[in-house]
């Protein structure tokens, strides 16, 4: 019985040591404080922004999951543009920026414009073998931003162009 006692004197004392040193540390794993939206999305566009920064595109490597099925997915962000559907001349004066992304498979003559915004290029049923898709990030016009066209190469294992199932 009085081995029992003392056991749970002992927990108490652990305990309350415990919670006085939670009380006084200096906390050094505080989060810094939540992003302003503006900061996170952008500026509102009730505004005319002076001296926008430049655009940039920033694209990753294909995700590797479905690769080797001929299936690619190639995430991608674009700050300092808004990507929508809007296109033609008299876009080029709006202000946030908007653009889309131009899209270019294996060297291809054509390629195809994307202003969806769901950040994942996605294809399916490449052949198997090397391929490249060049990415570039362009104005209302189709006029590429300068220096903002990204290069992605990979290889497509021997199960591509299957029937996609993704």
């Amino acid at each position: 019985m009085k081995r029992i006692a003392l056991l749970l004197f002992v927990i108490a004392v652990a305990a309350a040591v415990v919670a006085a040193r939670a009380q006084t540390s200096t906390r050094t794993d505080v989060k810094p404080a939540p992003q302003s939206a503006k900061e996170i999305r952008g500026a509102s566009p009730y505004f005319e922004i002076k001296n926008e920064p430049a655009p940039k595109l920033i694209v990753d490597a294909p995700l590797p999951d479905l690769l080797d099925q001929g299936v690619v997915w190639i995430q991608w962000r674009a700050e300092n543009v808004h990507i929508v559907p809007v296109f033609g001349k008299g876009a080029l004066s709006v202000s946030p920026r908007v653009g889309h992304l131009h899209i270019h498979v294996d060297d291809v003559p054509w390629l195809w414009a994307d202003a969806s915004n769901i950040n994942t290029i996605d294809l399916a049923g490449m052949p198997p073998g090397p391929h490249k898709i060049l990415i570039e990030l362009v104005n209302a016009n189709h006029e590429v931003f300068p220096e903002q066209s990204k290069t992605v190469t990979f290889t497509v294992g021997k199960g591509g162009s299957r029937s996609p199932s993704h």
